[in-house]
């Protein structure tokens, strides 16, 4: 049984008495052609051997495709497996991302909420001096006897 690793030897040993090397062909090319590692030779290839009996041979041949579906299936639940776990991590390591970016998010609002609480009390004291700086103005005005009663009217009824 002739490999195809075998048939590459030949053709590579015949060859390499012929090869002239042209300008566009590169070195890395060449020694890729010669460093090349062939894979194992599989198991299901070349494996049939026919037998006289029609029968056994549908029988043998039944038995090999099953073989080779069933070799088939596992490789590719193995490569789904593969690729299931790879997007699992993914998945872990953006979530680990965002679990992340929103407790630095927490941290820098209450590390705000303080500033921005006293603000919040800064500004409502200045506007409680504002209202008693106003009252005080306006408590000092002098009004006239015409204006009075008006003026009692307008604060008695903005004071309910």
């Amino acid at each position: 049984m002739v490999t195809r690793h075998d048939l590459f030897c030949s053709f590579s040993a015949s060859a390499n008495t012929t090869i002239v090397r042209s300008f566009t062909t590169t070195s890395h090319h060449n020694n890729h052609l010669q460093n090349h590692k062939f894979l194992d030779s599989n198991t299901f290839l070349e494996s049939w051997q026919p037998s006289k009996d029609p029968k056994e041979a549908e029988a043998k041949l039944a038995m090999l495709r099953r073989d080779y579906g069933k070799e088939t299936l596992r490789v590719a639940n193995k490569e789904r497996k593969k690729l299931k776990a790879k997007t699992a991590q993914i998945r872990a390591q953006e979530r680990k991302i965002a679990q992340q970016e929103f407790r630095e998010t927490l941290l820098k609002e209450r590390a705000e909420k303080p500033e921005n609480w006293r603000m919040k009390v800064k500004k409502h004291g200045e506007v409680m001096v504002e209202k008693k700086e106003l009252l005080h103005r306006q408590s000092s005005m002098w009004i006239d006897e015409a204006n009075l009663k008006a003026q009692i009217l307008e604060s008695i009824v903005s004071f309910h």
